[in-house]
């Protein structure tokens, strides 16, 4: 099995197995009001989420992409127990972790994915 990365406003497709939020809130940029192009999800793993203040340190007060980075990673050494969970279920079922961000350079569902990679090398990821 497989697991995928993708932008949640794209429409399912046959390869996306389970859809798995992985957006620590699935509002507009006010943080109130439910952005209605995010309906088409199985789950969500908010505890896999950047925590809110990582994401508003980057979007709203200029944090470089590159500390971004380094402090999600840093997030996620600490969750190694659900990124096992994970890496498990994506063993058995294809699997796309999904962001707003419509490419994976900027956008931590990719840093959760190498991460996962990283630990698990037998684990095949596609990352879009």
């Amino acid at each position: 099995m497989t697991l995928y990365t993708g932008c949640i406003y794209l429409p399912r497709s046959k390869t996306h197995g389970i859809r798995a939020s992985v957006m620590s809130r699935h509002t507009l940029d006010d943080g109130i009001t439910q952005d209605p192009r995010i309906i088409d999800y199985d789950e969500h793993l908010v505890e896999l989420a950047p925590p809110p203040k990582l994401v508003g340190d980057y979007y709203r007060r200029g944090l470089p992409w590159e500390s971004y980075e380094m402090e999600y990673r840093s997030f996620l050494g600490k969750r190694e127990a659900m990124l096992y969970l994970l890496a498990e279920r994506a063993h058995e079922y294809d699997i796309t972790l999904l962001c707003k961000e419509e490419t994976p350079e900027f956008c931590h569902r990719r840093i959760l994915a190498e991460e996962l990679l990283r630990i698990f090398t037998n684990l095949q990821v596609q990352i879009e």
